[in-house]
């Protein structure tokens, strides 16, 4: 393969591991704004999506049913976390609210891990074979699977977009990540707008997880903390708390890593996650607040 055609190969895997990434930086960002809370229960909600479709599949339904259900069960989960967990500290200090989220990730990976052990699960029955199925394009070859991710990732984006631009809600949304107690002085539903970054970003999460794990094949209960931490990442590099600078990050990260991973000696390769956060340290050194973040408040 020549230097052109491995530069396209790697630029395509680039671009679907930074969709992945993307999905679940939003759902990050859009409660961030809001509450200024780092949910790190939001990888779990990929792995919940990802356990649940795979247990339904065993009862024979086809995968866009099963697909469905993950999604909207994931949605639920969602909703009680905020209901149960993060709704009572409400406005107590970040630190509290940090704390809580963390127990929130701890609680439901152990009771996963503990009814049904953290010995990792195919899911390769999980997905239709289609999505397994690699193109050749010439000398390039891209997997169904990475062309939905990104055309997903393009679609939802779009559609968010629009929403928190053009919609009644999407603008209150927009108005409490400016500065929730005005928001809420004016006569906006400020538990409607949490509710709905919840539905939105768990949604995304789940959908997230789905593809996270057609991707490695296996599912385990542990799993959403990487593409968590990544996505993370990803976010403070855009601009965390707006959702342009989330997939901003997200696709600088992706391709960061692929190309970290294509071009470094094979010495090197395995140190990837080092250069990775060496970058987010150099983004944070020229723009502390990320690529596209506001030198004032963060907004979604």
């Amino acid at each position: 393969m020549g230097s052109l055609d491995y530069f396209v190969q790697q630029t395509m895997n680039a671009f679907s591991l930074g969709s992945i990434y993307a999905l679940v930086a939003i759902g990050l960002a859009m409660v961030f704004g809001i509450l200024r809370l780092i949910n790190f229960a939001h990888g779990d909600l990929m792995m919940v999506a990802c356990y649940i479709a795979f247990f339904l599949t065993t009862t024979g339904l086809s995968f866009i049913p099963v697909l469905v259900i993950a999604i909207l069960a994931t949605t639920v989960l969602g909703i009680l976390m905020e209901r149960v967990a993060y709704r009572p500290v409400r406005g107590a200090p970040d630190v509290i609210m940090l704390l809580t989220s963390l127990a929130v990730s701890m609680f439901i990976e152990n009771v996963f891990i503990m009814f049904l052990s953290p010995v990792p699960r195919t899911f390769r029955g999980v997905t239709p074979k289609v999505l397994d199925i690699v193109n050749h394009w010439g000398p390039v070859n891209i997997s169904n699977i990475n062309l939905i991710t990104i055309g997903i990732t393009a679609v939802l984006f779009g559609f968010l977009y629009f929403f928190v631009k053009r919609t009644q809600l999407g603008i209150s949304m927009r108005a409490t990540s400016e500065d929730l107690m005005a928001a809420q002085l004016v006569g906006i539903n400020i538990d409607r707008v949490i509710v709905t970054a919840f539905i939105l970003g768990s949604s995304l999460a789940g959908i997230a997880g789905i593809l996270w794990a057609a991707r490695l094949g296996k599912i385990d209960p542990l799993m959403g903390f990487i593409p968590l931490l990544k996505a993370f990442v990803a976010a403070v590099i855009g601009g965390f708390g707006d959702l342009a600078g989330a997939v901003l990050g997200a696709y600088v990260l992706g391709f960061a890593e692929i190309f970290l991973i294509g071009f470094l000696p094979p010495a090197l390769s395995s140190y990837r996650d080092a250069f990775v956060f060496l970058i987010l340290i150099i983004v944070l050194l020229i723009r502390p607040n990320g690529i596209l973040g506001s030198t004032e408040k963060e907004k979604v």
